[in-house]
Protein backbone atom coordinates (compact mmCIF):
# COMPACT_ATOMS: atom_id res chain seq x y z
CA UNK A 1 0.00 0.00 0.00
CA UNK A 2 1.26 3.60 -0.91
CA UNK A 3 1.75 5.86 2.08
CA UNK A 4 -0.51 8.46 1.93
CA UNK A 5 1.02 12.81 1.25
CA UNK A 6 -1.85 14.21 2.77
CA UNK A 7 -1.95 17.17 5.43
CA UNK A 8 -3.85 17.03 7.89
CA UNK A 9 -6.75 18.84 6.22
CA UNK A 10 -6.51 15.96 3.60
CA UNK A 11 -6.71 12.99 6.09
CA UNK A 12 -9.61 14.12 7.61
CA UNK A 13 -11.44 14.91 4.85
CA UNK A 14 -10.64 11.59 3.53
CA UNK A 15 -11.75 9.70 6.59
CA UNK A 16 -15.15 12.05 7.02
CA UNK A 17 -16.11 10.79 2.99
CA UNK A 18 -15.33 7.62 3.78
CA UNK A 19 -17.83 7.50 6.93
CA UNK A 20 -20.48 9.51 5.34
CA UNK A 21 -20.02 7.13 2.05
CA UNK A 22 -20.33 3.83 4.25
CA UNK A 23 -23.24 5.10 6.34
CA UNK A 24 -25.57 6.93 3.37
CA UNK A 25 -24.30 4.45 0.41
CA UNK A 26 -24.25 7.71 -1.82
CA UNK A 27 -21.18 8.68 -3.00
CA UNK A 28 -22.37 11.78 -5.06
CA UNK A 29 -24.67 13.22 -2.19
CA UNK A 30 -22.11 12.25 0.39
CA UNK A 31 -19.38 13.80 -0.86
CA UNK A 32 -21.19 17.38 -1.85
CA UNK A 33 -22.15 17.36 1.62
CA UNK A 34 -18.91 16.39 3.53
CA UNK A 35 -16.89 18.61 0.92
CA UNK A 36 -19.03 21.57 2.20
CA UNK A 37 -18.82 21.31 6.19
CA UNK A 38 -15.20 21.03 5.31
CA UNK A 39 -14.82 24.16 3.71
CA UNK A 40 -17.05 26.09 6.22
CA UNK A 41 -14.88 23.89 9.48
CA UNK A 42 -11.71 24.66 8.13
CA UNK A 43 -11.70 28.15 7.26
CA UNK A 44 -13.99 29.38 10.47
CA UNK A 45 -12.62 32.43 11.69
CA UNK A 46 -10.19 33.59 8.85
CA UNK A 47 -10.27 37.34 8.02
CA UNK A 48 -10.21 37.32 3.83
CA UNK A 49 -12.17 34.24 3.16
CA UNK A 50 -11.76 33.79 -0.29
CA UNK A 51 -7.80 33.36 0.16
CA UNK A 52 -8.67 30.47 2.97
CA UNK A 53 -11.11 28.46 0.95
CA UNK A 54 -8.39 28.80 -2.32
CA UNK A 55 -5.23 27.99 0.52
CA UNK A 56 -7.53 24.82 1.45
CA UNK A 57 -9.33 23.34 -1.48
CA UNK A 58 -6.15 21.14 -3.08
CA UNK A 59 -5.95 19.66 0.20
CA UNK A 60 -9.78 18.75 0.20
CA UNK A 61 -9.86 17.88 -2.93
CA UNK A 62 -6.43 15.50 -2.51
CA UNK A 63 -8.56 13.97 0.48
CA UNK A 64 -11.97 13.10 -1.28
CA UNK A 65 -9.92 11.84 -4.73
CA UNK A 66 -8.10 9.37 -2.02
CA UNK A 67 -11.28 8.43 -0.24
CA UNK A 68 -12.85 7.35 -3.70
CA UNK A 69 -9.79 5.08 -4.93
CA UNK A 70 -9.89 3.50 -1.68
CA UNK A 71 -13.54 2.63 -1.47
CA UNK A 72 -13.53 2.16 -5.26
CA UNK A 73 -15.52 5.03 -6.35
CA UNK A 74 -16.22 6.54 -9.55
CA UNK A 75 -13.23 8.95 -10.06
CA UNK A 76 -15.54 11.05 -12.01
CA UNK A 77 -18.65 11.38 -10.00
CA UNK A 78 -16.20 12.11 -7.09
CA UNK A 79 -14.45 15.23 -8.86
CA UNK A 80 -17.92 16.55 -10.25
CA UNK A 81 -19.27 16.44 -6.50
CA UNK A 82 -16.47 17.71 -5.01
CA UNK A 83 -15.83 20.54 -7.26
CA UNK A 84 -19.69 21.38 -6.70
CA UNK A 85 -20.06 21.26 -3.19
CA UNK A 86 -16.91 23.61 -2.63
CA UNK A 87 -17.84 26.46 -5.06
CA UNK A 88 -21.32 26.14 -3.14
CA UNK A 89 -20.10 26.05 0.26
CA UNK A 90 -17.28 29.38 -0.62
CA UNK A 91 -20.43 31.11 -1.38
CA UNK A 92 -22.55 30.01 1.46
CA UNK A 93 -19.81 31.50 3.73
CA UNK A 94 -19.12 34.92 1.64
CA UNK A 95 -15.94 33.82 -0.43
CA UNK A 96 -15.74 35.16 -4.07
CA UNK A 97 -17.29 32.84 -6.04
CA UNK A 98 -15.30 32.82 -9.73
CA UNK A 99 -11.87 32.53 -7.64
CA UNK A 100 -13.36 29.83 -5.65
CA UNK A 101 -14.58 28.04 -9.02
CA UNK A 102 -10.78 28.47 -10.39
CA UNK A 103 -9.41 26.52 -7.55
CA UNK A 104 -11.49 23.89 -7.15
CA UNK A 105 -11.53 22.95 -10.76
CA UNK A 106 -7.93 23.32 -11.13
CA UNK A 107 -6.85 21.36 -7.82
CA UNK A 108 -9.20 18.53 -9.05
CA UNK A 109 -7.97 18.07 -12.31
CA UNK A 110 -4.33 17.75 -10.14
CA UNK A 111 -5.76 15.34 -7.79
CA UNK A 112 -7.51 13.49 -11.06
CA UNK A 113 -4.49 13.36 -13.23
CA UNK A 114 -2.44 12.31 -9.86
CA UNK A 115 -5.07 9.63 -9.31
CA UNK A 116 -4.41 8.66 -12.78
CA UNK A 117 -7.71 10.06 -14.68
CA UNK A 118 -7.74 11.07 -18.15
CA UNK A 119 -6.95 14.95 -17.98
CA UNK A 120 -9.59 16.03 -20.35
CA UNK A 121 -12.57 13.62 -18.90
CA UNK A 122 -11.25 15.19 -14.83
CA UNK A 123 -11.31 18.95 -16.59
CA UNK A 124 -14.89 18.18 -18.24
CA UNK A 125 -16.30 16.91 -14.86
CA UNK A 126 -14.92 19.87 -12.75
CA UNK A 127 -16.18 22.53 -15.00
CA UNK A 128 -19.20 20.66 -14.86
CA UNK A 129 -19.60 20.79 -10.88
CA UNK A 130 -18.11 24.29 -10.53
CA UNK A 131 -20.85 25.39 -13.58
CA UNK A 132 -23.74 23.31 -11.51
CA UNK A 133 -23.21 25.01 -8.60
CA UNK A 134 -22.50 28.69 -9.98
CA UNK A 135 -26.20 27.67 -11.60
CA UNK A 136 -27.53 26.57 -8.21
CA UNK A 137 -26.54 29.72 -6.24
CA UNK A 138 -27.66 32.65 -9.07
CA UNK A 139 -27.68 34.50 -12.14
CA UNK A 140 -24.23 36.50 -10.92
CA UNK A 141 -22.40 33.79 -9.68
CA UNK A 142 -23.19 31.29 -13.33
CA UNK A 143 -21.76 34.65 -15.24
CA UNK A 144 -19.11 35.24 -13.04
CA UNK A 145 -18.15 31.04 -12.77
CA UNK A 146 -18.23 30.75 -16.67
CA UNK A 147 -16.44 33.83 -17.36
CA UNK A 148 -13.48 32.86 -14.69
CA UNK A 149 -13.41 29.36 -15.32
CA UNK A 150 -13.03 30.30 -19.48
CA UNK A 151 -9.73 32.92 -18.65
CA UNK A 152 -7.95 31.01 -16.02
CA UNK A 153 -8.92 27.30 -16.61
CA UNK A 154 -7.00 25.34 -19.74
CA UNK A 155 -10.00 23.06 -21.35
CA UNK A 156 -12.86 24.77 -20.23
CA UNK A 157 -14.15 26.66 -22.92
CA UNK A 158 -14.76 23.54 -24.54
CA UNK A 159 -16.89 22.17 -22.20
CA UNK A 160 -18.62 25.81 -21.11
CA UNK A 161 -22.30 25.91 -22.49
CA UNK A 162 -24.49 29.14 -21.61
CA UNK A 163 -26.62 29.03 -18.58
CA UNK A 164 -29.84 27.33 -19.41
CA UNK A 165 -33.12 30.02 -19.36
Amino acid sequence: MVESTLSAVGRVTKRAVIGAVRGTGELAQAIVETTADLVKATIAGAGDLTVAVEKRVGEIVSGVIEAANEIGGDLFVTIKSTVYGIVKAGSDVGADVAKTAVAATEGAIKAGAKAGADVSEATKEAVTGAIEAGDAIGTDASKAVRDALATSVKGAKDVIEPPHK
